[in-house]
């Protein structure tokens, strides 16, 4: 199924070079893959992966080992943002 899947921030970085000026990725991921799954083979550093949204709403870090996804779904992933 395919899903988009968009980094934010410093973690551009870690989308292939092709997508890192649109920050955006077209995934096709297996119907039961948990967005842990998802973004392992990013390798994203845990502690960089923050803030997780599935369509605009906040998925608990509880949950991101279990909860899927479905078909068109927009997985973002922001880091931790500091400023004032």
């Amino acid at each position: 199924m395919k899903i988009t899947f968009k980094l934010f921030a410093s973690l551009t970085d870690y989308l292939p070079a092709q997508a890192r000026y649109s920050n955006v990725l077209e995934l096709d991921v297996a119907p039961d893959a948990s967005i842990s799954q998802i973004i392992e083979p990013f390798a994203l550093p845990p502690k960089m992966v923050h803030l997780v949204l599935i369509n605009g709403k906040y998925i608990e870090p509880d949950k991101r080992l279990t909860q899927t996804l479905n078909e068109g779904d927009v997985l973002a992933i922001w880091p931790p943002i500091a400023g004032g």
